[in-house]
């Protein structure tokens, strides 16, 4: 895993559910890249055409609330979302996420602080946001060493599959 993610911003509001983020009507597909290619068709219909690799989600509290469907993290992945920046995450969502080895960071209060379009960096490991457009630092809670060994190692399956090789 990079040191230091950078992408432009989307910012999403509160209470942004699993259907949102992937909508039901597409999980029969199965391929990640087919699966990215409706990443938050429920929130914003223009989004998938807007996004760019290594681009970042910010959204306010509760971010993946819903049902446990992982296809919402693996779309969100495989649109090119490099990290997501909540004020609170959905716990399955987060779980799921995390073991996919897409970055998810608790940040309070960072949908006063960026709007859709600013340049953000992010120090996964430490939790620390640069808004690169306003100039501002702002501290997100640090994910836990276990949960930074997971995302670094690709995701669980990759990381128990290095240690019984």
């Amino acid at each position: 895993m990079e040191k230091e993610l950078n992408g432009k911003a989307f910012v999403f509001s509160k209470n942004i559910d699993t259907d949102q983020i992937y909508p039901g009507r597409y999980l029969a597909e199965t391929l990640p890249e087919n699966i990215g290619r409706h990443a938050m068709k429920g929130a914003d219909q223009e989004f998938i055409r807007q996004v760019q690799p290594g681009d970042i989600i910010v959204a306010g509290t509760n971010f993946g609330c819903g049902s446990s469907r992982e296809h919402a993290a693996i779309a969100l992945k495989a649109s090119g979302i490099s990290v997501v920046l909540a004020e609170s995450f959905g716990r399955i969502f987060y779980r799921n996420g995390i073991n996919l080895g897409l970055p998810l960071i608790v940040v309070p209060g960072i949908t006063a602080q960026v709007e859709t379009g600013h340049q953000l960096s992010v120090i996964v490991e430490t939790g620390w946001i640069v808004n690169q457009t306003t100039g501002k630092q702002i501290k997100g809670d640090q994910i836990s060493e276990y949960m930074f060994t997971i995302l670094d190692g690709g995701g669980i399956k990759n990381l128990i599959h290095k240690q019984y090789q």
